[in-house]
């Protein structure tokens, strides 16, 4: 059996010949995006009678469908020699199957060899149709927009998953724009990022794709050549193409055309972010079609914390829609080829003590927020200007017993036996009535006490009786003067948010300044926090905290001239936590004691490399480039382009010029293999002409 397998081709084996055709016809119907990579499915069989054929399976991105499964019949591991009696396995068939988002179906191409090719449509149902020129078109765009968009996202993981190179030619280049241009008004149906909750003509998969594709090699004429002949019947397209033209640095030419598209509908206000105009980016923004992340970042820009909060709280919430993926079928057996020449300069992949963690650093719940209000006010103010403008718990609670102790004289009194009395009036000591625990609810003001969700009591007890068992205060800023309010919540300083109180809808509020002093509880001034915003704070605070513990840790060891220690996941999640809480300079330091450990993570290398390139610093960003390329390669990710690789080698050769990118690289001896990956980088610039590629 270990003859069938492909030497240089991951795969999976089946534990019943075609259970994953089967498994992938049954889940056709729970693709809602651009659908999950292609698979490539071949039985292989030696010729002999009462030989078990063998079935296995990997998945791959922009293949040349029949041409592929044609390439991997001399890919099969032959160790035959003239004196053995062993059969040589062969493939005997197979099946390519690629997902088309646009109309909702599987083509799949079934390959006999020797024999024909057959290609047909699977659609929802598992009933087989013909193809059409329009579905074949489809099924093009769409495989490539899955190359594009997550050839190179290291949360788009799959076991034997094969990354090749969408485009590989100049010509491949123009069918690809001839095919967008041509599906452009159809690019909603193929769906949109997570943070766009309804797709449109501009915001959608395939307009991500263009941009991208052309964005990472800073060649934006292409795309805005495209983008000027679809503006004609679409004219929202102008602030794509804006974007482009900027892009290219032709800024008055893309100002010119966000002017005309302003006419007819609010464009995009990066550009006025970009050039420090927040007052003309904040009209824009409150107009926008997708505003909410725009609105709070512009809010924050100007100053305006209060503001920026209260778009956050309005914010509607939707339903988070992931990203398609197989369903998972356990292999008999797994091929991952070993690749000595790129594996040999990697850390050896297995688990060591740098792959443990601290529990606390593990359960940090916030891996891909950014703590961007915070990090311009600080988290005192932060929760100063927090509860200003919402309502905080311990404020309702102290409304609700003011209003309970206060007689109400005029309010009537309505029984459960269904008598009414004019008044509710205190009754004298030793008088106390045998049915008041079954009668009598007075009436409540509602203006004054809005209907709010709060957590049980004996929800907040048990938080309560946690917080003073770790020696933390139960306080907030919203109590007054006269009580302590201000106790930290660790030796470091840092407050504990308390919680504030929510409901489903929020109350309106004028931007007036709070009430006088003898009604320092009133709510007209203040709105209800959403329940998921009031968890981010809360998320931050854990970040926070921990990162402040880590930055007086590190102070002390310094001061002691003691050497400080983590293991090799630790760093990399400080790494991660100080990039969050935009601390640049301790993340990279963090990322760098990553390298140290020999644990097996493209992570640090990549985000140094990001760093390095930012800096301009090329000698660090071909180092760290040459690690993460390492890693995809001996992942089977063989693509030069779009990768994060070549956007960042792409920025340097603007500034240095790709010549000298290539006479660093071979400066540095690199073993064949490794330079000859490296380079094809750099092959791609020299066949698209990306800037910097002639000199």
């Amino acid at each position: 059996m270990t003859d069938a397998a492909f030497k240089d081709v991951p795969e999976l084996f089946e534990n019943e010949l075609g259970e994953v055709l089967t498994a992938r016809t049954e889940t056709l119907a729970t693709f809602r995006e651009l659908g999950p990579p292609d698979l490539c499915h071949v039985v292989k069989s030696t010729g002999r009678s009462g030989q078990k054929d063998l079935g296995s399976y990997h998945y791959s991105s922009s293949a040349s469908l029949a041409a592929y499964i044609n390439s991997l019949t001399y890919s099969i591991d032959d160790n035959s020699t003239w004196f053995s009696k062993s059969t040589a396995w062969k493939v005997r068939s197979g099946c390519y199957c690629c997902f088309n988002a646009f109309s909702r179906v599987d083509v799949r191409v079934d390959v006999k060899i020797p024999g024909g090719v057959l290609a047909y449509v699977i659609d929802l149902r598992g009933e087989r149709h013909d193809t059409t020129p329009e579905i074949w078109q489809e099924t093009y765009l769409s495989a490539l927009l899955r190359a594009i968009l997550y050839g190179d996202d290291p949360t788009y993981w799959l076991e034997a998953y094969r990354r090749l190179d969408p485009i590989t030619s100049r010509e491949g280049e123009v069918r690809f724009l001839e095919a967008a241009e041509a599906l452009f008004a159809q690019g909603w149906q193929v769906g949109s990022d997570p943070e766009i909750q309804v797709a449109s003509v501009v915001s959608n998969h395939l307009t991500a794709g263009i941009m991208k594709y052309f964005g990472d090699s800073f060649r934006f004429q292409q795309a805005a050549n495209l983008f000027e002949k679809v503006s004609v019947r679409e004219p929202e397209v102008g602030s794509l193409l804006a974007r482009s033209y900027i892009g290219m640095n032709e800024e008055v030419k893309g100002v010119q055309i966000m002017a005309t598209a302003l006419r007819d509908s609010p464009s995009d206000c990066d550009f006025l972010r970009s050039k420090g105009k927040h007052e003309w980016a904040l009209k824009l923004a409150r107009q926008a079609f997708v505003t909410w992340e725009k609105l709070t970042m512009v809010y924050t820009e100007l100053g305006q914390y209060e503001s920026a909060l209260l778009t956050l709280n309005s914010c509607p919430m939707f339903t988070y829609n992931g990203r398609d993926a197989h369903r998972n079928i356990t292999p008999s057996r797994i091929n991952l080829p070993y690749k000595p020449a790129i594996a040999d300069i990697l850390p050896e992949r297995r688990k060591t003590e740098d792959d443990e963690a601290d529990t606390a650093l593990q359960r940090l719940p916030a891996p891909g927020l950014k703590g961007t209000v915070g990090a311009c006010i600080g988290w005192d103010e932060l929760l100063k200007t927090r509860s200003s403008v919402f309502v905080m718990e311990e404020e309702y609670r102290m409304q609700k017993a003011q209003t309970e102790v206060r007689p109400t004289s005029d309010a009537p009194v309505i029984y459960e036996d269904g008598t009414v009395t004019a008044s509710a009036k205190t009754p004298p000591l030793g008088s106390a009535d045998d049915d008041a625990s079954t009668k009598g609810v007075s009436e409540l003001n509602v203006n004054e006490i809005p209907i709010i969700k709060i957590s049980t009591e004996s929800d907040r007890e048990r938080e309560h009786a946690t917080l003073r068992e770790a020696g933390i205060a139960v306080n907030g800023i919203s109590k007054p003067e006269g009580e302590n309010g201000t106790e930290a919540a660790s030796t470091s300083g840092l407050e504990r948010p308390v919680q504030a109180a929510s409901g489903e809808n929020g109350q309106s509020a004028d931007d007036s300044e709070a009430n006088s002093a003898q009604d320092g509880f009133s709510f007209s001034n203040k709105r209800l926090c959403e329940r998921w915003l009031d968890n981010l704070f809360m998320v931050l605070y854990e970040d926070l905290r921990i990162w402040t513990i880590f930055r007086a840790e590190v102070a002390h060891f310094k001061t002691q001239h003691v050497a400080y220690r983590k293991t090799g996941l630790e760093w990399e999640i400080l790494g991660e936590l100080g990039q969050r809480l935009h601390h640049r300079e301790e993340a990279k330091e963090a990322f760098q004691r990553c390298l140290d450990s020999q644990r097996y993570s493209i992570k640090p290398w990549q985000k140094l490399m990001e760093i390095y390139a930012d800096e301009g610093d090329m000698q660090r960003t071909l180092q760290t480039a040459i690690r993460v390329a390492a890693y995809q390669h001996n992942e089977y990710a063989e693509a030069a382009y779009p990768t994060s690789i070549a956007h960042q080698l792409f920025k340097l050769g603007q500034i240095h010029g790709h010549a000298k990118i290539s006479y660093t690289l071979m400066s540095m001896g690199l073993p064949e293999p490794i330079l000859k990956v490296m380079e094809s980088y750099l092959n791609y610039g020299q066949v698209f002409k990306v800037e910097g590629y002639d000199f």
